[in-house]
């Protein structure tokens, strides 16, 4: 262990020009970049999502408010075939989390707000200055395309809609657009007043102030976002911190990835910070191995090289499939081995694995998936089937851990009991043909 941190660091003082390889008794160096090997690659990866430690621990307050700080966001999604994607994904680090606590850090302390990153999500409150350009970007890319996506006379909606919410308070849609014609599809299916609900929340006008069910329920923006979270960043400081923080928070990652991590800055401009963060030394290029031996370049910060990343609990978790750490199907295929497309838009007989079927981790592995759902009326969280990865057997230890697991499961979804149905034992299934 001493010599592999040895090793590390001498890669790191020179920047990534060296790879270390190891093996019994040996290092060398050789002029390329420093190599970061696959089951190391994982654990890093996963470490910087909270999934490197058991899900224990206190759930609610400044602990869950740090929680989503540490793994960054949180995407929000309306299915909830066993829980809402933002609780799933919270639950599976902390299983003492309960939605509650979310929704007080969102809706009485404010730490907490909802906007875009690659889709909608639940953010930091003090991300909202950062997003006031974003908020510029938006809007000069809908005024772009407004006259082709609606009819005259939806603009008009704008200034009724603020003055209303100014003099009465929140609204959602189905407080507006009462005898209102709507268009055909798409945003344009809309009746006027909900588009411009969705325009002035998207260019920053409104906030959500709750969630009443699942829909938004909009407020004037200075209602709802802390005076001192409402504090505009340079400009010029918008790249550097997105692709730093983007760089932080996936531990190694290309230019492009960086640029899709907070969708905040292009990729160009992420090319761009990355060229010269390389050239003065505070980032270097490394290899990362994939799950088969494949190679890919990526940018970390030197002092990766020196990380030990701790290993992951060997318990089963059952992953939303929108969980920051699969986000990026591409990279989590890479680095997993794990193909994965959700299929709630594919019709049912064209339908691999299900309608929405979760990725089962185990340790720093993705070792199969599952299709179940909460029937809540029935007081039932029922399996219908799982499929395990190449090379996964379903052991009686393995099981006993997957059914613990959803024993934890069928608590958190309001259920009090598991059912299994006939035939939820599958055989594995390799990736579909494109």
């Amino acid at each position: 262990m001493q010599l592999q941190r040895d090793c590390n660091r001498l890669t790191s003082a020179f920047h990534g020009n060296f790879r270390i390889c190891h093996g019994p008794l040996r290092c060398y160096a050789l002029a390329m970049p420093a190599l970061i090997p696959n089951p190391r690659a994982r654990r890093l990866f996963l470490d910087r999502h909270a999934l490197s430690e058991a899900p224990s621990g206190p759930a609610s307050g400044q602990a869950l408010h740090d929680l989503i700080e540490r793994i960054g966001f949180v995407q929000v999604d309306s299915i909830n075939t066993v829980a809402r994607a933002h609780d799933m994904i919270l639950w599976s680090r902390r299983q003492s989390f309960r939605p509650p606590a979310l929704k007080r850090l969102l809706e009485r302390d404010r730490s907490l707000w909802e906007h875009w990153t690659h889709d909608a999500s639940i953010l930091p409150a003090r991300l909202h200055g950062v997003w006031q350009h974003r908020f510029q970007r938006d809007a000069l890319r809908l005024e772009a395309n407004w006259k082709r996506w609606f009819r005259d006379g939806y603009e008009a909606k704008f200034d009724s809609i603020l003055n209303r919410i100014a003099k009465d308070g929140p609204v959602g849609t189905a407080d507006v657009g009462e005898g209102e014609i709507r268009g055909k599809g798409g945003w344009w299916d809309w009746h006027p007043s909900k588009t411009a609900l969705e325009w002035l929340w998207r260019t920053g006008r409104l906030a959500i102030t709750r969630r009443d069910g699942f829909a938004k329920i909009y407020d004037l923006t200075d209602r709802v976002i802390p005076e001192v979270h409402r504090v505009t960043v340079p400009a010029e400081s918008v790249t550097d911190w997105a692709c730093r923080t983007a760089l932080r928070q996936l531990g190694f990652c290309t230019s492009g990835e960086i640029a899709a991590y907070w969708n905040a800055v292009g990729p160009e401009a992420a090319k761009d910070w990355c060229r010269g963060a390389l050239a003065s030394g505070e980032i270097i290029e490394v290899e990362i191995e994939g799950a088969t031996g494949q190679r890919r370049k990526s940018f970390v910060f030197p002092e990766i090289l020196d990380e030990i990343p701790p290993d992951p609990p060997l318990r089963l978790r059952v992953l939303s499939p929108f969980d920051p750490a699969l986000r990026d199907r591409n990279r989590a295929e890479f680095l997993f081995g794990f193909f994965y497309r959700i299929e709630v838009f594919v019709p049912e007989p064209k339908r691999v694995w299900g309608y929405y079927v979760f990725p089962v981790l185990e340790g720093d592995r993705l070792v199969g998936r599952i299709d179940v759902k909460a029937f809540r009326d029935a007081g039932a969280l029922r399996v219908k089937a799982f499929w395990p990865e190449t090379g996964v057997t379903l052991t009686k230890a393995r099981r006993a851990k997957l059914e613990a697991e959803l024993d934890r499961l069928a608590t958190f979804a309001g259920c009090d009991r598991v059912e299994f149905l006939d035939g939820w034992e599958r055989q594995t299934l390799h990736r579909p043909s494109p």
